[in-house]
């Protein structure tokens, strides 16, 4: 394991857990991609890139027709000379020339994994987990650097990928282009799998097969988005759940980004991820350097759910980070559903008393605590509480829940300034917006401009003011709009389109000074739900606001998508009140809670007005999740049946040691004659026995993932089944 330089071969070999991934320099200086899958002992070139003479592909070099980068495949490719496909990089001089030629200089192979300047990334805890490689090119017409990071871990199947340019010519140099990662695949034999959606309907699942031309998805809004998620996947046409090859990449990155996929004339198929170049430019003066995000690239040999759990696995020990990283996530209710900005100090304890009496750990206390914040039209950027609704202040009504022995979380939405409150008549210069222009609002809000210092210095400070005047346990981080007019007034005019991205490195300084300075809070990131549920936010906040859809149904097919990439843990899911605030869908209080139980579990309604059968069964279910949340939060997760595919969904969480699981069904739709149903188990110990809980029978690992467990007649529409098994030494 590890990365090899073969020398003669001039071959890169990079080894990880199960996989290999090869490059190699060719000719005059060029990488070229050879191989990314299985692991192999040793390239010995039984595959080598071909040259042939290609009409209309021209020549570096013209006295030899068969060479063309046209036709290479390349690590990391430019525009202009001799390449028509998409470039993953493009630069401009200050002639309007935008060509330009990186050739290999020189390479470094170290033990361990740097940390990316200013962004955040995956982590290693001492350097033997894994081994980095930095190819530097060099365009020495120009004195550009542009340094290849490749880093591969002992222990999972990834591949992190990230690019710095360095500037070491005498005149600036604007970067127009700098993707992260881009991989040129030999065929375009796969499909093309994303997750899609909108505001209450994050991350539904699309598949499709990859085709002539470009095929892509992005954001332009500021954030990773509920749109799109900065995710792709290329499958094999085989592949499925449990079988298949499958190539999955993940942008380290909360902003603006493109994921694509282009097919050329030849059928070869070039994948590449990083940030949008739509509106994004980068002047890089002598001497200076700009950093990429990183590309967290997995393979997989055994399907999606393969590659789901490795993704799972590295980013809950190596992405996620702090004192909450290992630890059970508490059980909380959050006032928002319950009161929304209607609340007094008196009905607050009110709702705590009975989710103390439920056997609920948090209390948190959303929107409306603070300035004059009555309804979303004020008080943004304002972060006094609001004496009115809270005449003892923050830190009493803190004390006074801490005191029922329940904990204390808060809301904030620090990103935001209402256009009403004394921070934007204080400085109206402080929002993204652009001279003479009007300023759209969403939520009747603008975005506060975190590329500017004194911007973000304040909301550090009135942030950790707040959270230093009570006993704060929990943080809900907000955003609740996204980007337009967007200019800084702090930048200059050739430096406005670097904006957005400066927000973004803004906010990770905000996000990683506040986390560090209060190691003991847990903080959950949250954008009008689950749109900038990315592996940046999950960098700094271990959690995030999964949606702001909280109905039953509609939270299988959210969870599920989620969990293509991100583990359950990093989930927050609760059970909300019918009818639904979103779909004004009546569930059942036992199917609401079966499908919050898949994450970290919660509630957001009035349970004082719960009917007395309705708060036992709260607190039966608040007593169930505490047995089995070691299970759901740091167990395997396995997907057994899709909601994007029928009528029934159905997952499974296996702990580590395969000792317990508990698995999950659900039906939305009563069906007239139906058919027998059974669940075939994944991931179980085929050796042990293992008993049903719920009914006292035992079950062979073997007999529960070959021949299946049958699932019982359920009556009328949204049922569910959530099962418990554990092993056992005999029957």
């Amino acid at each position: 394991m590890g990365i090899h330089f073969d020398a003669k071969l001039k071959v890169f070999h990079l080894q990880g857990k199960d996989t290999s991934y090869c490059f190699q320099i060719q000719r005059e200086g060029y990488i070229t991609h050879l191989y990314w899958g299985r692991k192999i002992k040793k390239y010995h070139q039984s595959n080598p890139v071909s040259f042939v003479d290609r009409g209309f592909s021209p020549n570096p070099d013209p006295s030899d027709r068969t060479f063309s980068l046209d036709t290479l495949p390349e690590e990391y490719p430019g525009y202009g000379n001799t390449d028509f496909r998409t470039p993953a990089y493009q630069i401009q001089l200050e002639n309007g020339s935008t060509i330009s030629d990186l050739r290999y200089k020189k390479h470094f192979i170290f033990k361990g994994k740097p940390k990316l300047n200013g962004l955040p990334a995956t982590y290693i805890e001492n350097e033997s987990e894994a081994v980095t490689l930095d190819v530097i090119l060099e365009d020495h017409l120009i004195g550009l650097s542009v340094i290849l990071t490749y880093t591969v871990f002992d222990s999972f199947n990834v591949i992190t990928r990230s690019v710095r340019f360095e500037n070491h010519g005498v005149q600036p140099i604007k970067i127009l282009r700098a993707l992260s990662a881009n991989v040129d695949f030999r065929d375009d034999q796969f499909d093309f799998l994303t997750l899609y959606g909108s505001h209450i309907n994050e991350r539904n699942i699309a598949r499709r097969p990859i085709v002539p031309g470009n095929q892509m998805i992005e954001s332009m809004r500021g954030a990773s988005s509920h749109q799109q998620n900065p995710f792709f996947a290329l499958l094999r046409k085989d592949a499925n759940e449990v079988y298949g090859e499958v190539y999955g990449f993940n942008l380290v990155y909360s902003g603006n980004f493109l994921a694509q996929v282009e097919v050329d004339q030849f059928h070869t198929a070039r994948a590449s991820i990083g940030i949008n170049p739509f509106d994004f430019s980068w002047l890089l003066e002598q001497e200076e350097l700009f950093q990429t995000p990183e590309v967290v690239m997995v393979y997989s040999n055994k399907g999606l759910g393969d590659m789901s759990r490795t993704f799972h696995e590295i980013y809950r020990t190596r992405l996620c980070k702090g004192t909450y990283r290992d630890l059970i996530r508490p059980i909380l209710i959050n006032n928002w559903e319950a009161t929304y900005m209607k609340f007094t100090d008196d009905k607050i304890i009110e709702i705590a008393k009975a989710g103390k009496e439920a056997g609920i750990e948090l209390f948190v206390l959303d929107d409306g605590w603070f300035g004059k914040r009555n309804n979303d039209k004020s008080s943004l950027g304002d972060w006094v509480v609001d004496t009115h609704k809270l005449p003892h202040g923050l830190a009493d009504l803190a004390t006074k829940i801490r005191n029922l022995g329940m904990e204390f979380g808060l809301w904030f939405e620090p990103e935001m300034v209402s256009v009403d409150s004394n921070l934007y008549r204080s400085h109206p210069d402080w929002c993204i917006h652009v001279p003479n222009r009007s300023r759209s609002e969403g939520r009747n809000q603008l975005i506060l401009d975190l590329s500017r210092k004194e911007v973000c210095d304040y909301i550090i400070e009135a942030v950790s003011t707040v959270l230093a005047s009570a006993p704060i346990s929990y943080v809900k981080w907000d955003m609740n709009r996204h980007m337009t007019e967007v200019g800084s007034a702090a930048l200059p005019p050739a430096r406005q389109r670097e904006t957005a991205h400066r927000y973004m490195l803004g906010l990770y300084r905000v996000l990683g000074e506040i986390t560090d300075g209060f190691p003991g809070i847990l903080f959950e990131s949250c954008s009008g739900g689950g749109g900038r549920f990315d592996p940046g936010m999950l960098y700094y906040m271990p959690q995030t606001w999964t949606s702001d859809n909280t109905d039953a149904v509609s939270r299988l097919k959210i969870q599920y998508g989620t969990s293509l990439v991100y583990p359950p843990i990093t989930m927050g899911s609760h059970v909300s009140a019918v009818p639904n605030h979103q779909v004004h869908r009546v569930t059942s209080l036992a199917m609401r809670g079966n499908v919050a139980m898949s994450g970290n579990f919660g509630y957001e309604l009035d349970l004082t007005k719960l009917s007395i059968e309705e708060r036992k069964e709260v607190k039966k279910q608040v007593r169930f999740y505490k047995e089995i949340r070691h299970i759901i939060q740091f167990g395997n997760f396995y997907r057994l049946l899709s909601p994007f595919a029928g009528n029934e969904t159905a997952w499974l969480f296996v702990s580590d040691d395969r000792t317990e699981a508990v698995v999950g069904y659900y039906k939305v739709l009563a069906q007239p004659n139906e058919p027998f149903i059974s669940l075939r188990f994944k991931g179980l110990n085929s050796e042990y026995l293992y008993q049903h809980i719920e009914t006292g029978r035992v079950y062979g690992g073997d007999e529960l993932m070959y021949a299946g467990i049958a699932i019982p007649k359920l009556k009328g529409d949204y049922t569910s089944l959530l099962w418990r098994f554990k092993k056992v030494e005999e029957e």
